[in-house]
């Protein structure tokens, strides 16, 4: 790791190579001579280094002495500010570090290290050793320590920090928990960029006695800070004793400081900032989020003070959002922070990477690019971009990406496990497994690499070690999908033992057109229909929208105090932006887990948000939202119509009617196909502007409209069923087509009497071996039906016997 004396060390040789008139500044040439030495593989164009330049000249003008340029501290004022990598721009310089060393033959940097271990006590009275001792933030400008009786309290401090981790050592309670292995959020935990974050992170125990007598002792300190002469020296106290806390990783500690000195000057930036890290990192997110808004606040009131920190005040709280699931809210501040700062990469990476987890695959790979075009050497972002690269089925550049993010950091788990699925789904098992072989050798707990690992080895045709690596599975967790797997095992077996399928043990079945499958009695569902319908089943299990009651919409439409814009059709409409109808999603949805609800949101951008998102404005009409929403939220048929309706009613363009336009109804039910039955209804969309009928439409005519098998949305009945008895068994049943247990209703091939699972059924797909002209089929949704159909046959039977 690279130390903070020693990174202002760096920055000082990179400056002095670059300032070749000596004169103390970096002017445009000699800034421009370095942006283009450490990106060497980068072939800038003349425009795009005077952008650099302007904005580098405009963003920090506090440290542009005259016509001299940038001054030392301003250069490293962007590196602090996450705008460079020091490491990388110093060894693409190929610079030394050689340590200066003083009479004694101790160098510096070797002092600094053990400064915090020193318990001399006088040594604090030494001017030239302060900087020595302590982390230089604590003499930089801005945010550094202001007075000298400061340098008492971080002395005092790093002496107690030291006892205790002497008796934490001595005991063994001190644990490291290395993070080096997995993707690197992005996280600015201090002014400066992540890598001044050890990778080994410091876990303290705090149950014993002796981490209590360092609390009390801490009390103490914080006490004598509080009696400090002026407010301003006590803001500067709790600000540094916090700032020490926090770099030991005792974030509760520093916590407890930070919100001192919030309370101290309320106004101030730092405090804020600083706390919200603190409570990031202890995983109170929404609390983080909280005081990043402060900070947000009085860095924006404050003026250009703070123009250099609001690009990291934005990435973080973004982060902070994304820990409470609200990803497209994150979005935004992910944006404002590569506009306010166009060379912040991390902020380039996040925006990436958020895009990917709500489903914007191209502006995800866009800004991904970016990121990689001003650090290519940033391994988290290959690493992302490759997934995305796989999603939009690019696979062949994706496995490119992944492989130098490899190579680039061998040991990254999240690289290895995604490459691995991507050769699963390119059926390149055997690399597969190899990619899950190496997660486990960094990460020999990864249950999911190993449960993946025998699926792979499975495909493969390595039974034996597929089973041995079930068993290794088994032995690190529990979980249901376990023995899903061990099930799928021996049902593949079975196939193989069939001899009927192909030469990889998978059992042979024929597509069936359409035609050819017909219905026994009129319960029984149509292919197509049902096709349709276990699609937006789907989809409805995903968003987990079925467990919405839909009279919360109705809630939120009474509640929601939403302002009325126009559209570009010159409509009124109530419309927002998409970060706020996510707030809006997560009133709806808020019985999900924040890693649950991203994966709605993400389905919902995908399928509904991009049809109503017409002009690409990123503004979405609220209560036509609402309206697509409610057919497939939780309630009876005619309350999901009732609030659809009223949905429709509150609109801008309804007001002050009790009815709607007819032309408003039509237009929301061909939106409501388009969204849920796209093969149907794209191409009904096309027609639907220029409609202009102004007659009004009841409820009753509505729900006609609704209900219409050919034109409306009828389909709903055949949600509605299976949302009743889609978890429904039966018995022993297997499908004869993919050998699973039927959940659902079973389809009853009436000839043959083989049975089919709703998916199957649906897909036309029936086994090789049972060939005819025509498939009648009845739908049993239970048991108990298939028992009485069974006893009805047996009487008709005596019945005729009798009668002969």
């Amino acid at each position: 790791m690279t130390t903070r004396g020693s990174r202002s060390e760096k920055v000082k040789r990179i400056f002095q190579q670059f300032d070749t008139n000596r004169d103390g500044g970096l002017s445009r040439d000699e800034m421009a001579a370095l942006v283009v030495a450490v990106n060497p593989r980068v072939k800038f164009s003349v425009e795009q280094i005077s952008a650099i330049l302007d904005e580098v000249f405009r963003t920090y003008g506090d440290f542009i002495d005259g016509e001299k340029g940038l001054t030392f501290d301003g250069l490293l004022r962007t590196y602090d500010d996450g705008a460079g990598d020091v490491d990388r721009d110093f060894d693409a310089l190929g610079l030394e570090l050689k340590p200066l060393e003083d009479k004694n033959g101790i160098s510096h940097a070797s002092e600094e290290a053990a400064s915090s271990s020193s318990v001399v006590a006088d040594e604090r009275v030494m001017e030239p050793h302060k900087k020595l001792r302590t982390a230089a933030w604590a003499a930089s400008p801005n945010h550094g320590i202001v007075f000298d009786d400061t340098w008492k309290l971080v002395d005092d401090l790093e002496v107690l920090i030291k006892r205790l981790k002497m008796k934490q050592m001595k005991d063994g309670k001190i644990k490291n928990d290395n993070s080096d292995v997995f993707s690197d959020p992005g996280w600015s935990r201090e002014l400066g960029p992540s890598s001044e974050i050890s990778d080994k992170r410091v876990i303290w125990d705090e149950s014993g006695p002796d981490y209590a007598a360092f609390v009390k002792e801490l009390g103490v300190l914080r006490s004598r800070a509080d009696r400090a002469r002026s407010r301003p020296e006590a803001f500067d106290g709790q600000m540094a004793i916090g700032r020490v806390l926090y770099e030991h990783y005792l974030f509760k500690e520093g916590l407890v400081s930070f919100k001192r000195a919030c309370e101290l000057t309320p106004f101030d930036v730092k405090p804020h900032f600083r706390a919200g890290n603190c409570l990031y990192v202890l995983g109170r997110h929404n609390e983080a989020k909280a005081e990043f808004l402060l900070a947000l606040e009085a860095a924006e009131a404050g003026g250009n003070q703070w123009a250099y920190l609001l690009p990291q005040i934005h990435v973080n709280l973004g982060i902070a959002l994304e820990g409470e699931g609200m990803v497209l809210s994150a979005c935004e501040h992910y944006r404002e922070a590569a506009i306010l700062c166009p060379t912040h990469f991390r902020a380039l990476k996040l925006l990436g990477s958020a895009l990917f987890g709500v489903g914007e695959y191209k502006a995800a790979v866009k800004a991904l690019e970016e990121a990689i075009f001003m650090k290519n050497d940033y391994a988290d972002a290959h690493c992302d971009l490759a997934s995305a690269l796989h999603a939009m089925g690019d696979d062949e550049n994706a496995i490119k990406e992944f492989q130098k993010a490899i190579d680039l950091k061998p040991g990254h788990v999240d690289a290895l496990y995604n490459l691995g699925g991507l050769y699963m789904d390119m059926g390149r098992y055997q690399r597969a497994s190899e990619m899950y072989t190496r997660v486990l050798s960094v990460w020999p707990n990864h249950w999911r690499a190993q449960l993946n690992k025998a699926v792979s080895l499975l495909g493969a045709g390595e039974t034996e070690e597929a089973k041995k690596a079930l068993k290794e599975a088994l032995k690190m967790t529990n979980r249901v999908e376990l023995h899903d797997a061990i099930s799928h095992l021996k049902q593949l077996q079975k196939r193989k033992l069939r001899g009927n399928g192909s030469g990889n043990g998978e059992a042979a079945f024929i597509t069936v057109e359409p035609s050819k499958f017909k219905v026994v009695g009129q319960k029984t569902t149509l292919r197509p229909e049902l096709a349709v319908a276990l699609d937006i089943r789907a989809f409805q299990r995903i968003t987990r929208l079925n467990r919405c009651d839909v009279e919360l919409i109705k809630k939120e439409m009474s509640e929601s105090d939403v302002p009325v814009s126009y559209s570009g059709i010159g409509e009124p409409e109530k419309s927002i932006r998409k970060a706020s109808l996510e707030v809006i999603i997560c009133k709806l949805l808020n019985f999900l887990k924040p890693e649950t609800f991203v994966g709605s949101v993400k389905a919902i951008n995908q399928k509904i948000l991009s049809v109503l998102d017409e002009s690409d404005f990123g503004r979405i009409d609220l209560g036509m939202f609402f309206a697509v929403l409610a057919p497939l939220c939780g309630g009876s048929s005619d309350r999901r119509k009732q609030i659809a309706y009223e949905s429709l009613l509150w609109r801008p363009v309804n007001e002050g009617s009790t009815q709607i336009k007819k032309s408003d109804a039509q237009r929301y039910i061909k939106l409501l196909r388009a969204i849920y039955i796209p093969s149907h209804g794209i191409s009904e969309m096309l027609e639907i502007h220029g409609e202009t009928d102004d007659s009004l439409v009841s409820v009753t005519e509505f729900v006609a409209m609704f209900d219409d098998q050919e034109w409306g949305f009828g389909i709903i009945s055949t949600l509605l069923k299976l949302e009743n008895g889609d978890r429904s068994r039966h018995g022993r049943h297997i499908c004869a087509t993919c050998r699973y247990p039927i959940i659902g209703s079973r389809f009853k091939e009436m000839k043959s009497h083989l049975s089919l699972c709703s998916q199957c059924y649906s897909e036309g797909k029936v086994p090789a071996s049972c060939k005819l002209d025509e498939y009648r089929f009845k739908e049993y949704a239970n048991e108990t039906e298939a028992v009485k159909d069974k006893c009805l046959w047996f009487g008709s039977k005596g019945s005729s016997a009798g009668g002969s």
